[in-house]
């Protein structure tokens, strides 16, 4: 039997993956795993490789999925394993030995445990064997109502799964996701097992689905809490505001503001120190909170293009954009310092989504505004540098969809992916296209993102309209993967971690639709993607806003100075976080 180049792992062991030729079926594994049968078993020795026969949904050699695959075709880009060798290859497992492994300067090295302030980033070595891509659904879920989704599943651990006695990055990573009925009556936040989907306990159902939530640890008491909001406007009736409330790990309701968050049709909420006075502050719409939500300060509303003239951004930026160490709030055309005073104002654009990257030579960030009448770049001071590009000719309102930056094909500068309700789209830095693909979401605000599977230089870029999850290859576009959804699309996006802790990457998708699961977990059949990041904690996920174990940061480093990236996750390799490869 051939095997692959070894991958090495977390703890020093090697993964070898057979390459011969793939069988033309494998038994189609049920949809929802019992937690009975796998439970804490995620987290055994080293993680054994899953049989075969408990593969979920396969595919042929055509790439096409056999019969009950849930909807999802690939093209796998190569031939894939059959069942474990007879070595019993297997990945490392951040519960083996305790989750204490040996570095490679011979010191013991603590992986249960955020050890450093995510400044010593190295560079990535990891890789998965060739013709890796075969996707895969791990597990779904639809909730025991029939339960829909419309804003992006978030990761983090909240719950003692090896019964330790404490919750730390050892335990099972969880899943955070928001739903409720297709009326999009208030729902509630629901709280799963990463490894089978099996529910941990869910909140009162009185949340607005509409907002997407924030997790981390805004006390300091070193246990992540969740950060939502209550119905507001279009689901409470016009013109009523929603309050932000707080949950503790285990779902027990911590507190509810009293300041209102005016918003039109939802928001997504953020966690940041940014003053760097230690304590978190919760940025919510235009609203800016103290850590028991207590209004600070609220932003004018932005004008530009609403009947009335005024609109409230939905997914606010945070990000140290002068240098002074102390962070601004970024709705997109205007911003504001940390005490709440104006930073800047560009009125020659339309309200927008902000995402915050290094899109030229220099070393301070810019600022990228998706509006409805296309992408604009600002320089960090707010001065216009690019007004309006619309690269695929899509008319405005096409463009006012949140924005993906990473390096998609490998040439250490990062490229940004863009939606245009008929394409999805990367471009260079200057908007030039690199690829166009088409897509489907003329409905809503849909976004995306990206994470390099096979830790070989070049992303896949993912993005979920109306109909499919669609997985691209980010150097040319060719498709790699297209999963069943179905959704109006709000602004949800698929999100990629280890959410098993098995130190290979799942893509988490949400549906809302009653033709599709709310949440779908999609691995690779022999889980061979190399390891990302366990935590995805919040919307506007840049990586530096959060460490692995939820503590926000007091000093973020800038995250355009390190990976810049935005809305894109991270692999880790022993532990550390990666950063791009040097040239040669």
């Amino acid at each position: 039997m051939a095997l692959s180049r070894t991958k090495l792992c977390r703890g020093g062991r090697e993964y070898r993956s057979p390459q011969n030729d793939r069988p033309p079926t494998l038994a189609p594994r049920s949809i929802r795993l019992s937690a009975a049968a796998i439970g804490v078993a995620a987290l055994a020795a080293c993680g054994a490789r899953r049989d075969a026969d408990s593969a979920g949904p396969s595919f042929d050699g055509s790439g096409t999925s056999a019969e009950g695959s849930a909807g999802i075709t690939a093209e796998a880009g190569g031939p894939g394993p059959t069942a474990a060798d007879e070595s019993g290859g297997a990945k490392f497992d951040v519960a083996d030995g305790g989750g204490v492994s040996t570095s490679a300067e011979g010191g013991p090295t603590d992986l249960c445990h955020v050890v450093d302030e995510m400044d010593a980033v190295g560079d990535c070595s990891e890789e998965a064997p060739a013709g890796s891509f075969d996707p895969d659904t791990q597990w779904t879920w639809t909730g025991p109502g029939g339960e829909v989704s419309i804003v992006p599943a978030l990761v983090a651990n909240l719950t003692d799964d090896n019964g330790d006695g404490e919750i730390n990055l050892c335990d099972v990573p969880d899943v955070v996701v928001v739903a409720g009925s297709l009326t999009f009556a208030p729902a509630a936040i629901w709280v799963l097992d990463g490894a089978t989907g099996a529910e941990h306990f869910s909140t009162q159902g009185w949340l607005d689905p509409l907002v997407t939530p924030a997790l981390g640890d805004i006390d300091g008491d070193g246990l992540i809490e969740i950060v939502a909001a209550t119905p507001g406007n279009t689901l409470g009736g016009v013109g009523d505001p929603s309050f932000l409330v707080a949950f503790e790990h285990d779902g027990k309701m911590k507190w509810q503001s009293t300041s209102p968050i005016d918003h039109s049709q939802g928001f997504a909420i953020a966690l940041a120190d940014i003053d760097a006075d230690g304590d978190v502050e919760i940025i919510a719409d235009d609203t800016v909170t103290d850590e028991n939500g207590q209004a600070l300060w609220v932003a004018p509303p932005q004008v530009g293009w609403t009947e009335n003239d005024t609109f409230h951004c939905t997914a606010t930026a945070v990000a140290d954009l002068d240098g002074d160490g102390q962070q601004e709030i970024i709705l997109g055309k205007t911003a504001y310092r940390a005490d709440g005073t104006q930073y800047y104002n560009a009125p020659s654009l339309e309200p927008g989504f902000p995402q915050i990257a290094n899109l030229d030579d220099d070393p301070m960030p810019e600022i990228l505004v998706t509006t409805r009448a296309g992408a604009s770049v600002l320089e960090h001071d707010g001065t216009v540098k690019l007004l309006n590009a619309t690269p695929t000719g899509d008319l405005a309102p096409a463009w006012f969809r949140p924005a993906t930056v990473h390096d998609f094909d490998g040439d250490n500068v990062s490229e940004v992916a863009l939606s245009s309700a008929s394409h999805y789209s990367v471009v260079e830095r200057d908007m030039q296209i690199v690829w166009t693909a088409a897509v489907l979401d003329a409905s809503g605000w849909s976004a995306g993102t990206a994470f390099d599977f096979l830790g070989d230089g070049v992303a896949e870029a993912m993005y979920s309209d109306e109909i499919d999850l669609h997985v691209f290859d980010g150097g040319d576009g060719a498709p790699r993967l297209t999963s069943a959804r179905e959704s109006p699309t709000l602004i949800e996006y698929p999100t990629v971690a280890d959410v098993d802790n098995d130190g290979s990457a799942e893509i988490l998708v949400v549906s809302f639709g009653a033709g599709a699961p709310a949440l779908q977990v999609i691995r690779d059949r022999e889980d061979r993607w190399i390891q990302a990041r366990r935590i995805w904690n919040q919307h506007t996920y840049h990586v530096t806003n959060v460490r692995e174990d939820g503590t926000i940061p007091q000093h973020e480093v800038p995250s355009w100075q390190s990976l810049n990236t935005y809305r894109t996750n991270a692999q880790i390799e022993g532990g550390s976080l990666c950063k791009p490869r040097p040239e040669g």
